[in-house]
C-alpha cells in the first residue's frame, strides 16, 4: 500500500497490462494447459477478460471481501470459467490454476515497481496473495458444486432409465425393477407408472421384482405404496418375480401381501393379466 492507503496494484496493472497478460499465459502454458479441451485463443480471451475485471474491481479499494458488490463481475466471470471447464473435463487443480497462476506475473511487476520500498512491496504482495487465494478458492467451490450438480443429474437420469414402464398389451403395463429400492427411486417409479396408467388407460400393472436382490421391510413398504397409488388410479396390480428366498423373507418380516396378487414369474403374471383384461389365450395348430 502507498502512504495514503491506496493500493498501487491497479496502476501497475494498467501500465504493464500486455506484459502481465503475456507472462500469465506463459505460466499456464508451462503448467500444461489441456490444448485438447481449450484452445489458446480461448484461454487468451479468458485471461484478458479476467485481468480487465480484476483491475476494475481492485480500484474500488476493497482487497479483502470478494463477496462485495465490487467483485460481482469477477465472481460471475470465474463462475462461468469454472462451470465451463468442469463440463469440458478439466480437473479441480487445472481449473483453480487459472487463478493461482496469476500470482507470479503480478508479483514480478510489483517487485519491479516497488523494489526500492521493501515495506510497501511486502504489504502489496501479502494483500494480492490473500485476494487471489480467495478467488482461487471461489473457483474451486464452484467447480465442486458443478460436479455435484452433474452427478445428481446423472443419478436422476439413471433412476429414470432403470424404472421403465413397458406396455405389454392393450390395457396391460409392466414395471420391471432392477436393483434396490429407496425413497427417491420409488418416487420416480411411482410417477412414471401413474403417468403411463393415465396415458394408456391401462387396467392392469405388473410390478416385476425379479431383478431386486433382496426385500426388506423398507422395500416392501415402497412396493405397497406403489400398488396403492396404482389402485387409486383405477389399475389393479400384480407383483411378479417372487422367488422362494423373497417369499420366506416377506413371511419372516410379517409383511401383509394378502390382498395383492403375486406370481413367481413375469410370464405367469402376464397370462393372468390377459385373463383379467378379457383376452383368451389359445395355441394355434402347427402348420404342416
Amino acid at each position: 500500500m502507498s502512504l495514503n492507503g491506496q493500493s498501487k496494484i491497479p496502476q501497475i496493472l494498467k501500465n504493464h497490462e500486455a506484459e502481465v497478460l503475456a507472462d500469465w499465459l506463459g505460466e499456464q502454458m508451462a503448467a500444461g494447459i489441456r490444448k485438447d479441451l481449450l484452445k489458446e485463443i480461448e484461454l487468451r480471451e479468458e485471461c484478458r477478460e479476467f485481468l480487465e475485471l480484476f483491475t476494475d474491481a481492485i480500484q474500488q479499494g476493497n482487497l479483502t471481501n470478494i463477496q462485495s458488490t465490487e467483485w460481482r463481475s469477477v465472481r460471475e466471470m470465474l463462475t462461468s470459467v469454472s462451470r465451463t471447464r468442469t463440463q469440458k473435463g478439466f480437473t479441480p487443480t487445472e481449473t483453480a490454476n487459472f487463478v493461482f497462476s496469476f500470482k507470479q506475473p503480478l508479483f514480478k511487476r510489483l517487485r519491479q515497481e516497488l523494489g526500492q520500498n521493501g515495506e510497501a512491496l511486502v504489504e502489496e504482495i501479502l494483500s494480492a496473495s490473500n485476494l487471489i487465494d480467495k478467488l482461487g478458492l471461489w473457483t474451486t467451490e464452484i467447480y465442486q458444486k458443478t460436479r455435484e450438480e452433474v452427478i445428481l443429474r446423472q443419478q436422476e437420469e439413471l433412476m429414470e432409465l432403470s424404472t421403465p414402464v413397458v406396455k405389454l398389451w392393450e390395457g396391460i403395463l409392466a414395471l420391471p425393477i432392477i436393483g434396490t429400492l429407496d425413497s427417491a427411486r420409488t418416487q420416480i417409479m411411482m410417477e412414471s407408472l401413474l403417468e403411463m396408467i393415465v396415458q394408456t388407460g391401462s387396467q392392469v400393472a405388473i410390478i416385476d421384482i425379479t431383478g431386486v436382490p433382496t426385500v426388506d421391510t423398507l422395500t416392501a413398504q415402497h412396493l405397497l405404496k406403489t400398488v396403492t397409488a396404482a389402485r387409486l388410479m383405477g389399475a389393479d396390480c400384480i407383483i411378479s418375480g417372487i422367488r422362494p428366498q423373497i417369499a420366506q423373507t416377506i413371511v419372516y418380516l410379517g409383511v401383509d401381501l394378502a390382498d395383492i396378487t403375486t406370481k413367481a414369474s413375469l410370464a405367469d403374471a402376464f397370462v393372468l393379466a390377459l385373463k383379467r383384461s378379457g383376452f383368451a389365450i389359445a395355441r394355434s395348430k402347427p402348420t404342416i
